[in-house]
């Protein structure tokens, strides 16, 4: 049977997302006539909005197979443009960091550690390898077994860097636990969707 698409699909999402982004951030740092602190705040936007981003790409699959409807195959669809939007959504993060380290060096030093270069640059690199291979003909030329390797270990890289990212912040702020919820949820659905069908692993973007 078909699958019925709508005008919100694809590339069209992907734009539609992206300028949202852009539009949001400029707001955001606006607020604050785009000095450090409204610089700080698109940091904090952007986290957030990359963390909403990779859960509903790391879990389109898993929630496509244990509730299938209209919403989860929508999702499922259209889960190499949700992490191509992630992918966006930190490219602003990194943007506004950068901007952050050149506005108040001090502050910026005083906020970030050797650990969060080593292990955000990794991150980094796993974003813009699976980004490139999120594509059809870069995919192909990496072959369906070193695809599916980089996908999936880069997701559930990206997934504990997430926890770590926001965990850390808990004891300090405990609110924000709230942003674990989803990222736990994400993980029991996908290791309950692997133990109904073990062939059933996905990655974030495909």
């Amino acid at each position: 049977m078909s699958q019925r698409q709508g005008w919100f699909e694809g590339w069209r999402l992907l734009a539609a997302l992206t300028l949202s982004l852009i539009a949001l951030s400029l707001w955001i740092a606006s607020m604050r006539q785009f000095e450090v602190e409204g610089v700080r705040m698109v940091i904090r936007f952007t986290a957030r909005s990359s963390l909403l981003l990779f859960c509903l790409a790391f879990s389109a699959a898993a929630l496509a197979r244990l509730w299938p409807n209209a919403w989860t195959r929508w999702q499922r669809r259209n889960r190499r443009y949700l992490g191509l939007s992630f992918a966006t959504s930190h490219a602003i993060h990194a943007v506004a960091i950068v901007a952050f380290a050149k506005m108040d060096s001090a502050g910026f030093a005083e906020a970030t550690s050797a650990a969060s270069y080593i292990f955000g640059g990794i991150g980094y690199a796993v974003i813009i390898a699976m980004s490139a291979t999120s594509f059809d003909r870069a995919a192909a030329l990496l072959g369906p077994r070193a695809w599916r390797a980089l996908h999936l270990l880069g997701g559930y890289y990206l997934w504990f860097q997430f926890m770590v990212s926001f965990g850390k912040r808990v004891p300090a702020m405990p609110l924000y636990a709230v942003f674990l919820v989803p990222l736990l949820a994400v993980m029991a659905l996908r290791m309950i969707a692997m133990a109904a069908d073990p062939r059933g692993r996905t990655a974030v973007a495909g």
